[in-house]
């Protein structure tokens, strides 16, 4: 919901963030790995219970991932293959992370609200790759895109995505409810995106 309103600060920030570590010396593919590590080390942590120390590279996992974008816009070495394993490395991490966080105090209501969520994400997926792959084929961009495909804005996005893992590392004691809030917003963001698909592809 708000990343379209954010794309561009958040762009403005991460050029001079990029460059003022010499970040753009690096191929973005090396970035989304070294986010892809952080994400991985942060589910580990959580699995641990240790919480801070997840949260930390949570954030180190959501900052390199922006970057890698970033850099290669700027750098003009925007590929197909890296918008694809972005997105890939992105979807391993937003599993990982509720999943680590109910491994680390396991219990009947956290296994069942996670698999809700996660129901919720997979559906989600499917409302917006495929109508992704049609405006793709009808050729309907969204002007000034910075992202590798092209998508309906939702209630829930990247990052909305990012509060609310941050709000679970913060309060696992609450996982059960706070899954199920998210679960259902997941569930009106695939809605909001087939009455948009109803409305515009006939």
């Amino acid at each position: 919901m708000f990343d379209e309103r954010l794309r561009d600060t958040k762009e403005t920030v991460f050029i001079s963030l990029a460059l003022g570590l010499r970040l753009n010396r690096i191929h973005p593919i090396g970035l989304t790995a070294v986010a892809f590590l952080f994400g991985l080390i942060a589910a580990v942590f959580l699995w641990q219970q240790a919480y801070l120390w997840g949260l930390v590279f949570w954030w180190l996992n959501r900052i390199f991932d922006g970057l890698d974008g970033t850099v290669a816009r700027v750098e003009k070495l925007q590929t197909d293959l890296g918008g694809y394993l972005d997105i890939m490395a992105d979807f391993v991490i937003y599993a990982l992370i509720p999943i680590s966080l109910v491994l680390a105090a396991p219990s009947t209501p956290a296994f069942i609200a996670l698999a809700f969520l996660l129901s919720a994400f997979y559906v989600n997926g499917a409302s917006w790759m495929y109508l992704s792959a049609i405006l793709e084929k009808r050729r309907w961009l969204h002007p000034g895109q910075k992202t590798s495909v092209n998508m309906p804005a939702g209630l829930i996005g990247g990052g909305e995505t990012i509060v609310f893992y941050s709000i679970f590392i913060i309060w696992p004691d609450w996982l059960v409810y706070l899954f199920a809030i998210m679960g259902l917003l997941v569930v009106a963001t695939v809605v909001q995106r087939v009455v948009w698909a109803s409305r515009h592809l006939t």
